[in-house]
């Protein structure tokens, strides 16, 4: 079977992290117990105490609505068997519906108790039930608090009859940061919630609580967290929690679930075939301690997704690695492209740039289990087999040419632009700032002018810790806090980046211990430098803290002290492992709520992007210019080196281990490479004696021009050096620098035929001596005969290609001046 059809990546099934876990054993979610107090009182006692203060309304209308609710409640509920309030809840099956209401209307006429307003009292239910909730006398679980339609603003009732100084205490940390309502009142009604279901009051949840909410709000939506995780940041900044407790909820938020183990990497594709799925994680464990976690993912998304999914989609039942031929030149046609979405929202495939990369992977797996089976044959002898990949269908080097072309094509584009990137970031940073200050000093309604813009303060109708500004011209309204914050960490981070060449994650992890100082022994000159955590290498590096960058780190620092002036702690989540580092005094943080929270390293690349849209600048395709924190390290390095920085220098500065990826950083310009040729060539004239490049006078020349004179004999051209005598006293045919011209051979024919005669006279006169001498002459000259016949057979065989003489290509590029005439 061949078929085309994309293979569909697994949804991820609900994980709790390994922090959420951990909080949940520490701290866990207080049990419901079977009775309490109010659940337990009669009908009477509950009654008196629900039209009690606090527990009426305000106007009369209210309090009618609100008794008349309650008392239906209390009537269908006593139709149910139960010793207890909550025990004859949980036996009317109410607890499972999201609307409650109709069951209890169907039962109370079903009894005859329906009273003279019959179902017109459906509308005036949730009054009654959330003073139950207020109460204490119900504590519905929290799955139909979350899910039911009715009864709403259980914060409300919560703030006003049970814990008036709990709720008040959160709404006042409202004014202490800048949260907009839509965050904070769903935040406020998700404690009311864990009260209603737990009962106490808002000291009494434990982190294990928020956690049983989050995970409850996880099952009964298909969406990441709908719940809201704000709650959680919102209790523990009131110093809810106890010490121990997690300093930021997204420690217990699903989107940081945390490592996957081999196990659930490969299911997360349903794999059909049993024993190559647990070949898989067995592979997958067995490389694991040698890699990070980010290549343990990909090379379970690559081998179970991108090879035997493929594979068992198109070829149903396939169950051995020895493919063969046709399945193997299938699977790795497929492979070369990938479904992609057209702008008409059609589908068509598209060149998939990672295949050869996945070829590679594909490729080691079968090579490792075929080394592993020599050491082990009894585990992975059965699954080494022919590898379906040939080193030929890896175009690695191709890829790697033209991913260095491209590189370097985007460093070329934007090195000439940096300076006037970095003027435009620090002027939208100062005029931002300028327009927020301005705005503060104007009065609502207000026109004001600042930053090159003219806006109007907005009128809000109720206070607001936010900045807002309205456009004259568009009428678009503006928040100039955020506007000022995103200008300034824009600029912060492309300075950092710009000035030191760092990795971006290395810039967010960046922290007040970060900055130190070195002594040099010999003067006691204190010299700044900055230390890089290790990432990549696992090497700490030093690098020396310039005036300007001085200047950038003295601005961040400035920023995000506290009020104590000193920099607040914040715990930073590490992407590519999954796991959380421990609180840092990170210097790329910002308060977001409640919480002073790390820049993640998707955060800096939106700062960027965002800039430079505003800028105006744009690339020569007309758009605007797309700068990735990556570019500016290899801006870093390509002007580095271009400045006379050495290359192995570079590598140091850039925590390289190996000094060929610091020049595959660099973008060589043409013009550089003409002028580093030129620079060596006067290098080298340097070195040589002065004397060979000083002007030869007319006696030197003739005798230059006379030894090439002197080379030519009768027989063909000497090729002695230049400037040294001959040492064969001009015997020609017996020196083996003889370049023997073929049209001399008639000349050397007769040379040898007189040798010939001489050799026979010295033998015939008994001239043993003579003889000797005369036929080595003769040896050379049936060796120099042989040379002349080979050069004329090599020169009749000679085949035209076509190619031009040089003197042909010069003749037309070139002409001598004052060779004007005809020809």
């Amino acid at each position: 079977m061949t078929g085309t059809a994309p293979v569909r990546t697994a949804a991820r099934s609900w994980q709790l992290s390994a922090e959420a876990s951990a909080v949940t054993e520490k701290f866990p979610p207080r049990p419901v117990p079977a009775s309490w107090d109010m659940t337990a009182a009669d009908r009477f006692t509950v009654a008196r105490r629900m039209l009690a203060p606090p527990f009426p309304a305000s106007d009369a209308k209210s309090r009618r609505s609100r008794k008349l609710a309650m008392l239906k409640i209390l009537d269908w509920l006593g139709l149910h068997p139960g010793t207890t309030w909550q025990e004859r809840w949980d036996a009317s099956g109410a607890g499972g519906t999201a609307d409650w209401r109709d069951r209890m209307l169907d039962d109370l006429e079903a009894a005859g108790q329906l009273g003279p307003q019959g179902r017109q009292v459906r509308g005036k239910l949730g009054l009654g039930m959330v003073q139950l909730l207020g109460g204490d006398v119900l504590r519905p679980g929290l799955p139909w608090l979350l899910a039911t339609r009715t009864p709403t603003r259980v914060a409300a009732e919560m703030g006003r009859a049970r814990d008036p100084a709990g709720i008040a205490a959160l709404k006042q940390l409202r004014e202490a940061g800048v949260t907009s309502r839509e965050t904070f009142v769903p935040a406020v009604e998700h404690v009311a919630l864990i009260m209603a279901a737990k009962g106490g009051t808002v000291a009494d949840i434990t982190p294990g609580d928020c956690v049983q909410l989050m995970e409850c709000s996880r099952q009964l939506s298909a969406r990441a967290n709908p719940a809201g995780p704000f709650f959680y940041q919102l209790l523990h900044s009131a110093g809810v929690f106890p010490p121990g407790a997690p300093a930021t909820v997204r420690m217990i938020n699903p989107k940081f679930a945390g490592q996957l183990s081999a196990g659930q990497l490969v299911d997360r594709y349903d794999l059909a075939c049993r024993p190559v799925r647990d070949l898989l994680v067995d592979y997958l464990r067995e490389r694991q301690p040698g890699i990070d976690y980010t290549t343990l993912t990909y090379l379970a998304t690559t081998l179970a997704l991108h090879f035997w999914k493929d594979l068992e989609a198109h070829h149903p039942g396939i169950d051995s690695l020895k493919l063969p031929p046709d399945i193997a030149a299938g699977w790795k046609t497929r492979i070369q492209t990938r479904p992609a979405r057209t702008a008409g929202g059609g589908a068509q495939n598209v060149a998939r740039e990672s295949a050869s990369n996945i070829l590679i992977t594909v490729r080691a797996f079968y090579l490792d289990l075929a080394q592993w089976a020599v050491d082990e044959p009894a585990r992975w002898g059965p699954w080494a087999v022919p590898c379906p990949i040939r080193g030929s269908d890896i175009q690695a080097r191709k890829q790697k040419s033209r991913t260095k072309a491209r590189m370097d094509a985007r460093t070329r584009e934007r090195l000439p632009l940096l300076a006037a990137i970095a003027a435009a970031l620090d002027r939208g940073r100062r005029d931002t700032a300028a327009r927020l200050d301005a705005a503060r000093a104007a009065a609502p309604g207000q026109l004001f002018t600042a930053g090159g813009q003219a806006l109007r303060r907005t009128r809000t109708a109720k206070p607001s810790r936010r900045i807002w500004a309205d456009d004259p011209d568009s009428g678009r309204r503006r928040d100039l806090i955020r506007e000022e914050d995103r200008a300034f960490w824009a600029w912060a981070a492309t300075e950092v980046l710009r000035h030191t060449g760092i990795r971006v994650e290395e810039l967010t992890e960046l922290s007040h211990h970060s900055m130190v100082q070195y002594r040099i022994p010999d003067s006691g000159e204190l010299v700044p430098l900055l230390s890089v955590a290790p990432s990549k290498t696992d090497q700490e590096r030093l690098l020396v803290i310039d005036p300007e960058l001085a200047d950038v780190l003295s601005a961040i620092i400035t920023r995000v002290r506290g009020s104590d002036s000193t920099v607040p702690l914040a715990a930073a989540y590490d992407p590519h492992e999954r796991t959380w580092n421990p609180p840092m005094p990170l210097l790329f943080q910002r308060v977001i709520g409640l919480e002073n929270r790390p820049i993640p390293i998707v955060g800096i690349r939106g700062l960027l992007h965002g800039a430079l849209t505003r800028s105006g600048i744009t690339g020569t395709d007309g758009k605007p210019l797309d700068l990735q924190p990556h570019d500016l390290r290899r801006l870093f390095t390509t002007d580095a080196v271009l400045n006379g920085m050495p290359p192995h220098i570079a590598q140091l500065i850039l925590g390289h281990k190996d000094i060929n990826t610091t020049m595959g950083y660099k973008a060589i310009y043409p013009e550089e490479a003409i002028r580093s040729h030129r620079a060596f060539i006067t290098r080298r004239r340097d070195l040589r004696p002065s004397e060979e490049y000083r002007s030869p006078s007319d006696s030197e020349w003739e005798e230059f021009l006379g030894h090439f004179e002197r080379r030519r004999v009768a027989l063909g051209d000497c090729g002695r050096a230049y400037g040294t005598a001959c040492i064969h006293e001009h015997s020609c045919v017996r020196c083996p620098l003889l370049r023997m011209s073929p049209d001399q051979r008639g000349r050397l024919e007769d040379i040898r035929d007189n040798l010939l005669a001489r050799i026979a006279e010295a033998e015939r006169e008994g001239w043993a001596g003579e003889a000797e001498g005369l036929k080595v002459s003769l040896s050379a000259a049936n060796n120099k005969l042989a040379q002349a016949g080979m050069t004329a057979a090599r020169r009749s065989e000679t085949v035209s290609l076509g190619i031009p003489a040089y003197r042909d290509i010069a003749a037309a590029t070139v002409s001598a001046p004052g060779d004007h005439h005809d020809r």
